[in-house]
């Protein structure tokens, strides 16, 4: 009997500016498109056009306490997320944001691994006590996961940025975020 060989472990690095292109591939093929309806994480339903750009992308990884954070697997990308810590109310919080799973490989488990790890960068190298994050509301499904990890809805409201193609071209007019939270 021939035993099936583990895949190789999942490992993290911060991206640099070479990786710019391939974050930005995987994140529309997750959000936007066709593609984007083999995993469960797509919003092609209510939003076209673009989810980020290059410019966008460089810019999170210029920024001081921003990491665009790469799980990868035998050098394949595999998720990426965007973790930044910034000041509220006198104390550090981190943010997590441009959180994409290849949609081949959504339901794994790797955008488990990549929100721990995520979480683990604000509390532990950062300082923070804990990680907001915004949702689309209407995200049900999405905003159950991250419930399921311990985040909590806090009632505060967004307005998704009508108007601003850098966000996508809503379908819908009843689009809006929601802030979610978790103590680290």
């Amino acid at each position: 009997m021939n035993a099936v060989a583990d895949p190789a472990p999942v490992t993290f690095r911060a991206a640099t500016t070479a990786d710019i292109d391939a974050i930005v591939a995987l994140v529309e093929s997750a959000y936007r498109g066709d593609v984007s309806k083999q995993g469960w994480t797509t919003e092609a339903d209510f939003l076209e056009g673009q989810r980020t750009d290059p410019v966008s992308v460089a810019e999170l990884i210029g920024r001081n306490h921003s990491r665009v954070l790469l799980a990868e697997r035998d050098g394949v990308l595999l998720c990426c997320c965007h973790v930044e810590r910034l000041s509220q109310d006198g104390r550090a919080i981190g943010y997590f944001g441009m959180f994409a799973v290849d949609p081949t490989q959504q339901g794994s488990g790797v955008g488990r691994f990549v929100l721990a790890e995520a979480e683990k960068v604000a509390h532990e190298e950062w300082g923070c006590d804990e990680m907001q994050m915004t949702v689309i509301t209407i995200r049900d499904s999405l905003i159950a996961w991250y419930e399921r990890r311990g985040y909590v809805r806090t009632g505060v409201l967004k307005p998704f940025p009508y108007g601003d193609a850098r966000f996508g071209i809503p379908k819908r007019d009843d689009l809006q975020f929601e802030v979610l939270a978790k103590a680290l």
